[in-house]
C-alpha cells in the first residue's frame, strides 16, 4: 500500500483531505503538532491504516526518520499558522511555525534522498494581495502579501520555488480562495456566524463588511489537491478558486436567512454589529483558475449554496453534541425559548 504524508491533519482542509485520501486506498501518516485548532474529532473514527505522530514540522531530524520508514509517494504540506487577526497579534509564532517550519521540513524531505517524493504545498490566494484595481489573480501575477500571515506564505512559496530550482525537489505550490465547510474551527468568518446566531450573540462584521472574497467547499478543495498529486507540473503554482465571490455582508446574510427561513430562530435575534476594521485589511481577493481548469480537468461539484447548507448542518449537529455546549439547542430543530 502506498504512503501519504499529510501535515496539519487535525486541522481544517488538512482532515478533510485525510477523510478524503482514505477512501483512495492509501496508508495516511498524519504529522500535527496538535495546536488549539486541532481537533482529533475531525478524523472519521472508522479510519485504517492510518498513523499520527504528535510533531512539529520544525523537528527536522525527527521528519526525516519517517520519510525514510514510510518512503511515501506524497506529503501534502497544510502545517500552518492561518489566521490574519492572530498574525497581527503575533507575527512572531508565524514566522516560526510557517517559514522556519517550511524550511526544515523542505531540508527534510532533500535529506531523506527520496527522489520519488513529490511536494504538494497549500498556499494561499492572500499572497497576491489586495486586487481591488483589477479583475483577478493569475499564477504569473507578483506578490504582493500584507499581513504577516500573507508574508510568511509567500515566503513558503518562495523558498519551496528556490528548492525545486537548486535541488530539483519535485514541488508544486496550490494557491487557493478562502475555505468553508465541515471541521473549520470558529474563529474564521463563516464559523463564527454560525456561532454567534446560535449562541444569540451579534454577529461581527468588520467596517462596512463590503470586502470581498472567493469561496469553495473544502470538499471541492480536496479533490482539487488529489487531482493536483497525480500530475507531475514540477516547479509551478496552481490558483484554486470557484468564482463564488461574494462580500463578507453577503454571507453573513446568507447565513441569517438558512437560520431565519428554517424558523430555526427568530430574525429579531438576530443582530450584526460592525466593528473597528482591522490594520491592513484587504479589500479584495479572487482568483484566475483556468490553468487548472485547462490541464487538470477539474471543477467545483459543489454549488456555493450547497455546500453552505451542509456546512451550516454540520455545525448544528456538532452544537447539539456538545462540540461547543448549547442546552438550548436541539438538533436542526433550532432554539427552544427558556
Amino acid at each position: 500500500m502506498k504512503s501519504i504524508i499529510v501535515t496539519g491533519g487535525l486541522g481544517f482542509i488538512g482532515s478533510n483531505l485525510i477523510n478524503f485520501l482514505e477512501k483512495k486506498k492509501y496508508f495516511i501518516i498524519n504529522i500535527d503538532k496538535v495546536s488549539y485548532s486541532s481537533n482529533f474529532n475531525n478524523i472519521n473514527k472508522d479510519i485504517k491504516n492510518y498513523k499520527h505522530y504528535r510533531l512539529n514540522i520544525c523537528d527536522k531530524n525527527k521528519i526525516s526518520k519517517i520519510i525514510v520508514k514510510y518512503n511515501p509517494i506524497t506529503l501534502f504540506n497544510l502545517a500552518a499558522e492561518t489566521h490574519v487577526d492572530r498574525s497581527i497579534d503575533n507575527p512572531k509564532e508565524f514566522i516560526q511555525s510557517n517559514i522556519i517550519g517550511t524550511f526544515n521540513l523542505l531540508e527534510a524531505i532533500r535529506e531523506s534522498k527520496n527522489k520519488n517524493l513529490k511536494l504538494v504545498h497549500i498556499s494561499t490566494d492572500e499572497v497576491y494581495g489586495d486586487i481591488k484595481n483589477q479583475n483577478k489573480s493569475k499564477e504569473t501575477d507578483p506578490y504582493r502579501p500584507r499581513s504577516p500571515y500573507s508574508a510568511s506564505k509567500a515566503s513558503c512559496d518562495h523558498l519551496i520555488k528556490s528548492y525545486y530550482e537548486t535541488y530539483g525537489l519535485k514541488s508544486i505550490i496550490t494557491n487557493c480562495c478562502n475555505n468553508f465547510g465541515p471541521n473549520q474551527y470558529p474563529e474564521k468568518l463563516i464559523p463564527t456566524i454560525i456561532y454567534n446566531i446560535i449562541k444569540n450573540k451579534p454577529i461581527p462584521v468588520y467596517g462596512k463588511g463590503n470586502n470581498i472574497r472567493e469561496w469553495i467547499y473544502v470538499k471541492d478543495h480536496c479533490e482539487a489537491l488529489y487531482k493536483i498529486s497525480k500530475k507531475n507540473f514540477y516547479g509551478e503554482n496552481f490558483n484554486v478558486g470557484s468564482n463564488y465571490i461574494f462580500t463578507n455582508l453577503e454571507i453573513v446574510k446568507k447565513i441569517v436567512n438558512f437560520f431565519t427561513k428554517k424558523k430555526y430562530v427568530p430574525k429579531a435575534n438576530i443582530k450584526i454589529n460592525h466593528v473597528k476594521d482591522r490594520p491592513g485589511h484587504d479589500f479584495k481577493y479572487g482568483l484566475n483558475s483556468n490553468k487548472i481548469k485547462n490541464t487538470i480537468d477539474w471543477k467545483c461539484k459543489y454549488s456555493f449554496d450547497e455546500g453552505l447548507d451542509e456546512t451550516i448542518l454540520w455545525y448544528i449537529d456538532k452544537f447539539n453534541n456538545c462540540f461547543f455546549k448549547n442546552k438550548n439547542f436541539t438538533k436542526r430543530q433550532g432554539l427552544k425559548n427558556d
